[in-house]
């Protein structure tokens, strides 16, 4: 257990990003009633995914970490899942085909409501109002009754992610994932895209090889790993007063779990050393992610990374960094040479999401496809020159045909934004251009593996 940790012990930490509660009563018994809930995970599930993370922190695998930017109560349904769930196995499936690698599946979901915001206060013309924070805090509609944060919230939000949960466990292991079925993962609208016909000759790759595999007496009945997967879900620990009461000591081995997610991360506005975010999740047994910006500094990030991995244990803290497309190649190199030299056992993931948000010209908040491309290719880039790895991408999607970020092969302008533009916060990928991103991962994944073996070959 963490020295002088318990799970209430960032209460004594100066805390960020947190809503305002004006009836601290309702809060206490929402936080109780929560305390009293069961677990949404379990302890050896998110043992698993650690074990899965130390896979990618040695270079074995690679993390595929996507899903909402911010879930919302009004566009809940199993269709949503099921969709997300299909975008993601197919990424999955395009970058352990081309990467010949395992694939570590984990969504944004389940969780995924509460966010960061740049201000406490938003504006319209004369009227100001707290801003909104995600679902599980208060509404999106501008209006004074809206905003005011209703610890209830947190009840729905628990109960929206026990439902989620649900489905995707009935996904990942009841024949949903089947590779035979990968043909039937195509979306509708993705069905006859650039993406899509290059997806479907992969199928069909595919499909030809358990037919070999078949004949040869491998079938889904002898591998189970043909007719399932694992598939796992994470969030930002932003709202602690969330977190603390569904923290639970597991009764295999003592040590403390946040079990509202598998895997869990601190926010680049949240990453303080001597913070409560930070105090919180140096202390469960989680795999915990960490957000890091342009502006980290190469000491200050090894002091974090010694506060949350002080075991240097590999699968413990993933790194995503958040760059943006013209800052990662100046930025980054320090921050992964100084983590290598040091000896720091850390996986290392690419938010190309983050740094990349602009306004349009028509008003919208968007992200360029091209420049989230770009800074993936940055993001490899940089990991081969350092000899490091590049293990995993984290980024904002849906499988809705939305129209919020600009280009891709669907070639999105400004003035197609308004046509389906959806989100509740940030702009997602839709499922045609996260196809096209798995393409170019794989690429990437594709000659980092063969570099990294031919520098091995060279050292033996």
């Amino acid at each position: 257990m963490a020295a002088n940790w318990t799970p209430q012990s960032w209460k004594n930490k100066t805390v960020r990003q947190v809503p305002t509660y004006p009836d601290a009563k309702h809060l206490a018994e929402v936080e109780a009633t929560l305390a009293k809930l069961p677990p949404l995970v379990f302890a050896g599930e998110a043992r698993r995914l650690r074990e899965d993370l130390a896979e990618v922190a040695q270079g074995n695998a690679f993390l595929l970490q996507g899903g909402d930017c911010a879930e919302s109560f009004g566009e809940f349904g199993a269709n949503t899942i099921r969709d997300t769930f299909k975008v993601l196995l197919q990424m999955a499936v395009v970058l352990t085909y081309a990467g010949a690698c395992p694939v570590v599946k984990v969504g944004r979901m389940a969780g995924q409501f509460a966010k960061p915001r740049s201000a406490d206060i938003e504006k319209k013309g004369d009227v100001e109002l707290p801003s909104y924070r995600g679902d599980i805090v208060n509404g999106i509609d501008f209006d004074e009754a809206s905003r005011v944060p209703d610890p209830d919230r947190m009840l729905r939000a628990y109960n929206q992610s026990a439902a989620t949960l649900n489905l995707l466990r009935a996904f990942a292991q009841g024949g949903f994932a089947d590779l035979h079925k990968v043909h039937q993962w195509n979306l509708d609208f993705v069905d006859g895209s650039p993406q899509g016909e290059r997806y479907e000759e992969l199928a069909n790759r595919i499909a030809e090889s358990l037919g070999f595999m078949e004949a040869c007496g491998v079938t889904a009945e002898s591998v189970p790993q043909i007719r399932e997967t694992s598939f796992f879900t994470s969030h930002e620990a932003l709202l602690l007063a969330y977190e603390e009461p569904l923290t639970r000591q597991d009764s295999l081995t003592g040590d403390w779990y946040d079990c509202s997610a598998h895997m869990l991360w601190i926010g680049e506005r949240t990453r303080e050393l001597d913070g409560a975010h930070v105090e919180f999740l140096r202390g469960v047994h989680n795999p915990i992610g960490c957000k890091v910006g342009p502006t980290a500094d190469p000491d200050e990030l090894i002091r974090l990374i010694d506060i949350l991995n002080p075991s240097n244990d590999p699968g413990r803290l993933t790194l995503i960094s958040r760059m943006g497309h013209d800052k990662i190649r100046d930025t980054l190199p320090a921050l992964a040479r100084k983590v290598a030299r040091e000896g720091r056992n850390v996986v290392w993931s690419c938010d190309p999401m983050h740094g990349n948000t602009i306004t349009s010209s028509s008003g919208y908040k968007t992200r360029p496809f091209d420049r989230v491309l770009n800074e993936v290719r940055g993001f490899f880039d940089v990991h081969g020159e350092e000899g490091t790895y590049a293990g995993g991408v984290h980024f904002e999607m849906t499988g809705q045909d939305v129209t919020e970020c600009l280009g891709g092969a669907q070639a999105i302008t400004a003035e197609d934004l308004s046509a389906r533009y959806h989100t509740y916060c940030d702009p997602r990928l839709n499922a045609s251009q996260s196809l096209e991103l798995a393409f170019l991962i794989a690429d990437s994944l594709k000659a980092q593996r063969a570099n990294r073996r031919s520098r091995l070959a060279a050292a033996s």
